[in-house]
């Protein structure tokens, strides 16, 4: 069969629109469910103490609420039309998503970097969660509806131009791609943005595992042992453990160290054989579960603390893939998955979508059966810096996150052609997802507030940082 070029793929793109007019994805889609339900749904199997932080951190604003409910949007948006352009997606992709992080070579990038709900689906589910979390944290941070209009607008239009770009661009050429930090600075036209690129490549210098090892360890003899600071942080089987005594991982038999080194065992085998050896020279110190982020409150997460013969730190942090929310409700998911194991699907998928990725990126099943994937702790990665942002520096942020999107959809589907085809040359697209943003952040503020009765009714346990902090207080 002979080869399609660039542009027949095109048309094909653009011939999609008859099957799915554009203007069809106004739609917020099947919103006459229980949000509530929803939610307890996807906190089950998580550490049972901890699903009340997760609430708490939800219940925050609207946009925190956003961040932790993707189930949510997942089962919204499959009661809507799509391209029929599947590919490899991100699954959860909000503006807090993205950031900067170094290469192996330690260049500075800006990218997606969470990856939990990656699955095969329409592409159409990235850019909506995208332009609505604009919409959403622009009202909440109080830059009013027009501006957070713009936004959302902005990020849109920023994908659909970056991604004509990448569908003229040749494979090769499209997969060493990257937007470094250098090329951020010279994109943005506002002072106040490129002043914070330059502040942000000053943090991430600072935010290496040699920076962070007195922050989160501590000297005890001739070993490094993690500092408790729950709720945050804490030994499983230690004095501030939030793990009940009849779970799983408390009855587990065995040592820490026969434990945690048949884990490994099967991590290391998902390695290359050059970055197994670079592994291997790193002696294990500690081990403590660790909280992360707003939705994966309660999954189990560790951190584990290695160093070298010369003292010098290596933080990884093992961390629970549970069934993606896009498997849950695509059926693209569902055909395209074939791993079996949502470690490896997290692994697969951000390999797939990342310019570069982590050495250390692996994944293992636990000695119950749960499925993890390991990466870097922290290794010079930065965020933005949200409720500090004027209206340009969101502008441009918007922008910046529209063009990583772009080139993650077109790396990682080589579909680039056809979703450029269907988008079109002009602003019709992404008015349609102005108003699908502005449709679903008004859902959002509603199922925010049926969150916050349930919360105040006692349907649902809610406790900030500090709340549980004070349980362990002296």
């Amino acid at each position: 069969m002979a080869q399609q070029s660039w542009q027949e793929r095109r048309a094909i793109g653009r011939a999609a629109r008859e099957r799915t007019p554009r203007g069809a994805h106004e739609a917020i889609g099947d919103v006459d469910r229980d949000p509530i339900e929803l939610l307890r749904m996807s906190s089950k199997g998580r550490v049972d103490a901890l699903i009340p932080l997760r609430y708490g951190r939800m219940l925050v604003s609207p946009f925190t609420f956003y961040r932790g409910s993707a189930i949510l949007q997942a089962h919204d948006l499959a009661a809507t039309p799509d391209s029929g352009i599947v590919i490899q997606i991100c699954g959860d992709c909000h503006l807090s998503n993205f950031g900067g992080f170094a290469t192996p070579e330690r260049a500075l990038i800006f990218d997606l970097n969470d990856f939990d709900e990656t699955a095969p689906g329409p592409w159409e589910w990235d850019l909506k969660r995208l332009v609505a979390s604009f919409t959403i944290a622009g009202r909440h941070l109080g830059h009013g509806d027009l501006a957070a209009d713009e936004f959302a607008f902005l990020a849109a239009r920023s994908y659909q131009t970056h991604l004509r770009e990448y569908a003229e661009m040749s494979v090769l050429d499209l997969w060493y791609e990257r937007i470094t930090f250098d090329r951020m600075y010279e994109s943005v036209q506002n002072e106040d943005a490129r002043r914070r690129i330059r502040r942000g490549i000053e943090r991430a210098s600072r935010r290496t595992h040699e920076t962070m090892l007195p922050k989160l360890a501590e000297r005890s003899g001739d070993a490094w042992r993690i500092r408790d600071a729950p709720p945050a942080v804490f030994h499983i089987r230690g004095k501030s453990t939030l793990i009940d005594k009849n779970d799983g991982w408390m009855t587990l038999e065995g040592s820490r160290e026969e434990i945690i080194g048949a884990l490994v065992r099967d991590y290391v085998a998902t390695l290359t054989p050059e970055r197994a050896r670079l592994l291997s020279q790193f002696t294990l110190q500690d081990v403590a579960f660790k909280v992360v982020g707003v939705g994966s409150v309660g999954t189990r997460c560790l951190v584990l603390l290695l160093t070298d013969p010369h003292d010098k730190p290596l933080f990884l942090q093992m961390k629970e893939a549970s069934t993606s929310v896009v498997a849950r409700y695509a059926q693209h998911a569902k055909d395209g998955d074939d791993t079996g194991h949502d470690g490896q699907r997290v692994v697969h998928g951000q390999r797939l979508m990342q310019a570069a990725t982590d050495p250390f990126l692996g994944w293992a099943t636990g000695p119950l059966g749960r499925a993890l994937y390991i990466r870097q702790l922290r290794d010079m990665k930065i965020s933005a810096e949200l409720e500090t942002f004027s209206d340009d520096a969101f502008r441009e942020y918007a922008a910046l996150c529209g063009w990583a999107l772009a080139r993650a959809h077109a790396k990682a589907g080589g579909r680039a052609p056809d979703i450029s085809g269907y988008l079109g040359n002009g602003d019709r697209m992404a008015e349609v997802l102005v108003r699908y943003g502005r449709g679903y952040a008004d859902q959002v503020e509603k199922d925010y507030e049926v969150f916050r009765a349930a919360c105040r009714d006692g349907k649902l346990e809610a406790r900030s940082d500090a709340d549980m902090s004070a349980d362990f207080a002296p």
